[in-house]
């Protein structure tokens, strides 16, 4: 098996060369056409002609050198910078249709122009998806003397513009944008009543920026958009307090990754005798035993200022892959009903939801999608299977000479902050800059803390991104800065040695250059390895090294403590065999991971599906490709707003209760497609009874003031928020063979007893 994979990978890498050594020829083609003794004019002319070119349906590949040529005149003559060979590289991979792997410091947002002109010339419009509204827009500044030279416009679109605005933005040639801007724009766009209230064109070319976040780490997040929200009174409080009554092992037991808990019998045995409520597991229960599912999980699995904080009376939710607290976002009703509960808050309810969509459905609408990251061959298969990306790693401008040292590893939390803040302080001493990544909020609050008291002073970064906090990231390669990120994802800010400062620089260089130290290693090495990618920016010197403790999650989760027959000690731990098998593990949870999101895709996607169906109609109607009426017009564009909100709220509840429904017999995502299609196909004929009846009552009125008192139109306000789907967040279903066994045996075990059962009643 070994020497397949060998040689598929030698195949591979075979393909990669001669791919790469064809760019090069097209490099060199473009180097040729040395642009320096144009005058602007001549430039700006060429400019036009292109884009006449590209018009008229000439072939973008046809003018690919000449524009690319163009560009790199550009950017020299008005920001001052040179693309290097391997800039022009990635920039020829992404027209290419291709994510491409390219280090820290190299230049991505440079090589992005380039494609983004060419495929704007067309004049449909490009997007280029960033990580932040901070990111997008510098970006859209930075880069936008370049574009507006050549004649075309460019824009950045921030939370918060009002919709002529958003419109206008959405018009440039080139927009800057975050994917979760963009999605949310497009969810108002499908519940708009008018067409002159949509901001989006039809989507063509798109460039996402930090791809593996936005593609893989959120690609399962679902943006929502709802009807205005109130205040609901809720019984969940109850249901909190049934759940701390609950002992571990003796009521209930985490699966074996310890990411999903699940009642034993004893414990529904507790419940039932704590709520009164009969049977929890009879059909009439499904509610009871769902809120006492999710009342457990946030006891048991979600931890305050490690999953969440609370601040000025809220739950606000941290992101799992940057640490920072995620702004709009919350968990499912059930589970955010359950976690306010949990820290006796008061609970809004989420008000009707009107539409919903995945990021990775949302970037699925372009036609067109390309990628650019520091970090993708570790899931290049997951990239090609789900986007049909493949990817395509860029040469550094320089030879990477950053030491990447084993890691160190401790057999006890203690042990392992005794160590960091010793190697801290030390290496502090010598002036040399470091970066240390951490897990959680509560996790950078505490080794603050510690390095506080020896003296050692850091800036933490675990809020929101910023400009402030990428003032401090530009900041943490000088003279003794010491910085400590919860993650490094997405903050989109080059580290450079002194902070730019060329003289720093060199003392820095001498010292070692930039120290990165992470104090937990991720479930994926491409997580690792973000972090990694900050120090050795552009050949610079560098060194990273990670601390792990035997008592860290992911060793307990996987048993690595338990190979381990050395007593508790400060110093390290020197088997080798510890470290690969860490590696071995970060491997098979990547693959894990694959298939879990295979699976989940089995959910949504045929929603997707079924919402595209109905929004293509719904388009046609709003453009008035459809003869009718302006009255039939919007009540039927409300009727498949109203009967679409009604569908997802009945894919909601299934979602909840699906595996309650369908053990016994089939496949749950077999149970869930057939339940959602047969609900699915009733709309049209509601939609049609619902619309007759309306206009009867209309009588043929086209006077909106009618269409008003009769209730046709839009929800008096909106709000959009993300959910952290806690199928994306748990990952696996908690119906483990254990648990079907307990559920079956419980049912067995009543039908057996049965004659006794009713006796004891009376």
């Amino acid at each position: 098996m070994n020497l397949v994979v060998k040689l598929i990978r030698e195949f591979k890498d075979r393909d990669t060369r001669q791919q790469l050594k064809g760019y090069r020829d097209q490099v060199e083609l473009i180097r040729k056409r040395n642009l320096e003794a144009w005058d602007d004019q001549r430039l700006q002319e060429e400019s036009l002609r292109l884009k006449e070119e590209a018009k008229s349906g000439k072939p973008l590949d046809e003018l690919l050198v000449d524009a690319y040529a163009l560009v790199c005149e550009v950017a020299k003559r008005k920001l001052g910078l040179q693309p290097y060979d391997v800039q022009i590289m990635a920039a020829i991979a992404l027209h290419e249709r291709f994510l491409i792997e390219q280090h820290t410091g190299e230049g991505k947002t440079l090589s992005a122009v380039m494609p983004a002109y060419l495929n704007a010339l067309t004049g449909q419009g490009v997007h280029v998806l960033t990580f932040n509204d901070y990111l997008a827009n510098r970006d859209a500044e930075w880069m936008g003397p370049i574009y507006r030279f050549l004649g075309l416009s460019v824009n950045s679109v921030q939370a918060g513009m009002s919709l002529h605005e958003k419109k206008e933005a959405y018009a440039k040639d080139i927009t800057y944008v975050t994917a979760k801007e963009a999605g949310f724009d497009y969810l108002r766009d499908t519940i708009a009543l008018n067409e002159a209230d949509m901001v989006h064109r039809p989507f063509h070319y798109v460039i996402v920026d930090e791809a593996d976040s936005l593609l893989l780490d959120e690609a399962r997040v679902p943006l929502v958009i709802s009807g205005e929200s109130g205040v609901s009174v809720s019984d969940d409080i109850r249901y909190a307090e049934v759940a701390r009554q609950l002992e571990q092992m003796e009521h209930y037991e985490f699966d074996e990754f310890q990411r999903n808990v699940y009642l034993n019998e004893a414990g529904a045995a507790k419940v039932e005798s704590l709520l009164g409520c009969g049977n929890l597991y009879d059909s009439h229960n499904s509610h009871v035993l769902t809120s006492v599912n999710c009342a457990l999980h946030v006891e048991t699995l979600l931890k305050k200022d490690v999953d969440y904080i609370v601040r000025d009376g809220e739950i606000e939710l941290i992101d799992e892959y940057t640490g920072r607290v995620a702004e709009n976002r919350y968990l499912p009703d059930g589970l955010q009903a359950a976690l306010v509960a949990k820290e006796g808050l008061k609970w809004t309810a989420g008000g009707k939801i009107l539409g919903t969509i995945t990021i990775q459905h949302f970037i699925s609408l372009y036609p067109e999608i390309c990628g650019m990251t520091a970090t993708a061959q570790a899931s290049a298969m997951e990239f090609e299977h789900i986007y049909a990306l493949r990817v395509v790693p860029i040469p550094p401008n320089q030879p990477n000479i950053r030491i990447d040292h084993p890691h160190r590893i401790y057999t006890h939390k203690e042990a392992k902050l005794k160590a960091l803040v010793q190697e801290i302080s030390s290496v502090h001493a010598t002036g040399r800059p470091i970066l240390i990544g951490t897990s959680s909020v509560e996790e950078s609050d505490k080794l603050a803390e510690a390095l506080a008291n020896a003296n050692v002073h850091c800036h933490a970064l675990n809020a929101k991104n910023d400009a402030k906090e990428a003032e401090i990231i530009a900041k943490a390669g000088e003279i003794g800065a010491v910085t400590v990120s919860t993650n490094m994802a997405g903050r989109g800010v080059d580290i450079r040695l002194g902070g730019g400062n060329p003289e720093q620089a060199e003392v820095v260089a001498k010292l070692g250059g930039l120290y990165v130290i992470g104090t937990y290693v991720n479930e994926s090495v491409r997580i690792d390895n973000q972090l990694r990618g900050r120090s050795g920016r552009q050949g610079d010197p560098g060194a990273s090294i990670f601390f792990i403790s035997l008592e860290d999650e992911l060793m307990l989760q996987f048993g690595i403590h338990k190979l381990v027959r050395a007593p508790r000690q400060d110093n390290a731990l020197e088997e080798s065999v510890l470290r690969s098998k860490i590696d071995h593990i970060q491997r098979v949870i990547m693959g894990q991971n694959f298939d879990i999101h295979q699976e989940l895709n089995g959910y949504s996607d045929m929603v997707e599906d079924q919402r595209r169906i109905l929004y293509a109609e719904r388009l046609r109607i709003l453009k008035g490709e459809q003869p009718m009426s302006p009255s039939e017009q919007r009540v039927r564009l409300f009727y498949i707003d109203e009967f679409w909100a009604e569908h997802l709220a009945y894919v909601s509840y299934l979602r909840e209760s699906i595996h309650l429904e369908s053990i016994a017999s089939r496949n749950p995502i077999d149970e869930f497609h057939v339940q959602i299609t047969q609900v699915y196909e009733q709309i049209p004929a509601k939609i049609n009874k619902e619309s007759t009846d309306m206009l009867k009552r209309l009588g043929g009125s086209n006077d909106p003031a009618e269409w008003e008192k009769l209730g046709l139109k839009s929800p008096t306000s909106t709000r959009t928020y993300i959910i952290n789907d806690q199928y994306s967040q748990n990952r696996r279903s908690s119906w483990t063979g254990t648990t079907v066994f307990a559920f079956w045996g419980r049912k067995i075990l009543r039908w057996a007893l049965w004659p006794v059962y009713r006796l004891s009643k009376y």
